[in-house]
Formats: structure tokens, sequence, C-alpha cells
């Protein structure tokens, strides 16, 4: 029991040491156990079950709309070999995601919100911005490693303190994953991509103000249907985080991404 623990322990310090990476733009530290390839057949896949159980929207000028602002955004997010796809669907949520590998679902919820190009164009920008920096490959290696790091605990405890010790241990590992590393840890991705989103967005011609007034609807939206969620139990940040980080970097964005594009 205690050799299979302690190589236990040397593979998990190997995986770790290799797994390192770097986040485009923000050049932030990325723990990395996904091939960017194994993320992007998981988006395929994926994909193709969202068109299969989800009515794609018949208004030629709503999917013109999201496909004109898309295709614009991923020419400025400059990742080629992503099959690009945009994608409006018939569903009154106010919601939109990009999978791994560049396919984008917009649902027409979010688009009645959206009133002007650049709040859209906030909204893919945000959504591509995921793809681009890997979020989806980072969190299943995020999820691999703790519970790797659960079966090694629970060994641990199991040979010492008997199985009851080892399935306690499990369920408060568990609890503690989640609240301690998963959800920040998701909470540091979605700033991540309101960011490179506004980079993207701007990079494509649309005033980085989008990102600034998306936000606030958000805000009445959210209180509208009283959905407050406490922010430590939450996979984004709070909308008022939100707005005061946007205000911080929107100047910034638009001197150095926005205007540039408009002088092309």
């Amino acid at each position: 029991m205690k050799r299979r623990l302690a190589w236990a322990f040397i593979a998990l310090a190997c995986i770790l040491l290799v797994a390192c990476a770097k986040a485009a733009y923000t050049n932030r530290n990325q723990f990395m156990l996904v091939s960017e390839g194994q993320e992007v057949a998981l988006g395929l896949q994926s994909a193709q079950e969202v068109l299969k159980k989800e009515k794609e929207s018949t208004d030629q000028l709503q999917v013109a709309r999201v496909q004109r602002i898309g295709n614009r955004i991923a020419a400025a997010a400059n990742k080629p070999d992503y099959k690009w796809e945009f994608h409006v669907i018939e569903k009154d949520t106010v919601n939109a995601f990009c999978l791994p590998g560049g396919k984008v679902f917009v649902y027409t919820g979010i688009m009645e919100l959206t009133t002007s190009n650049d709040e859209l164009a906030a909204v893919m920008g945000h959504e591509i911005a995921h793809a681009l920096l890997r979020h989806g490959g980072e969190r299943m290696s995020a999820a691999m490693a703790a519970q790797a790091g659960g079966q090694i605990g629970s060994i641990a405890l199991g040979a010492s303190a008997g199985s009851g010790a080892s399935q306690v241990f499990g369920q408060l590992y568990g609890i503690g994953a989640q609240v301690g590393v998963l959800l920040p840890h998701s909470r540091a991705q979605e700033s991540e991509a309101d960011e490179v989103g506004m980079i993207l967005a701007a990079k494509a011609g649309y005033e980085p103000s989008g990102a600034l007034s998306l936000w606030r609807k958000m805000d009445a939206y959210s209180k509208s249907k009283g959905q407050n969620v406490p922010g430590f139990m939450s996979t984004h940040p709070t909308t008022t985080d939100r707005i005061a980080a946007i205000k911080a970097k929107m100047g910034g964005i638009r001197t150095k991404y926005y205007q540039q594009a408009e002088l092309r």
C-alpha cells in the first residue's frame, strides 16, 4: 500500500511539472492535461449534439448579423486552424457559448437584449475568447487533477484509518475542491474572457464600451429575475466587479486596439 501511494504521488508530481502552458494575450500560467486536438474533437462532438437537440433560427437577418460579427471577430482572433461556425438558436434564453474549436451558439434571447452590434460583439468576443484561451481544456484538466488528488488522499487515509475515514475524506474533498479550487478558477476564466473578448471585438472594429452597456443590461436583467448568487459560490464574477474591471480596462483597449482598427 505504501509503495503504491508513493508511486501515485510521484506520478502526480510528474504530471504537474509537465502540464504548464501560457494563456494567449494575458500570458497567465495554465495547467493543461488535455491536448488542443482532444479539445477540438470534443467540441465538434458537442456541437453536433447541440444541433440535434436545439432548433436553429430561420430569421435570416438575425443569422446574417451573428455570422457577420462572428466572422470579423474570428478573423481578429487569427486562429485559422479552428473551423469557425456561428449558429443562432431559437430560444428565449439569455445565453451564448463557444465550444472548443470555434463552434459558436447565440440564443435569440440574448440577441433581443443586445440592441447594438457593439453589445453583440462583446457577447461573441467573450465566448470566442473562451475557446481561444482554451478554457474548456483548462477546466477539464483541473477536474482531472482534483479527481486524482481525491483518489490519492483516499488511498492515504484508507491505509491508516480504514474505509470509513476514506469515504468521509472523499466527501469533504469534493466540497473543498469545488468551492476552493474549481469555482474560483472559473471566475478567473470569466474575467480573462471579458478582457480578451473586448480586445478581439476592438480589433474587429467594435467599440469596447459595448461590453459596459452589455453588462449594465445584464445586471438589470438578473435583478429583474431575482438571480442573485453569492459571489463566492458563483461560477461568474459579481456583476459589480465585472463592470468595474471593464471600466478599468476599456480605455487602454480602445487606444491600443479599437483606434488602430479604425485607422486601417
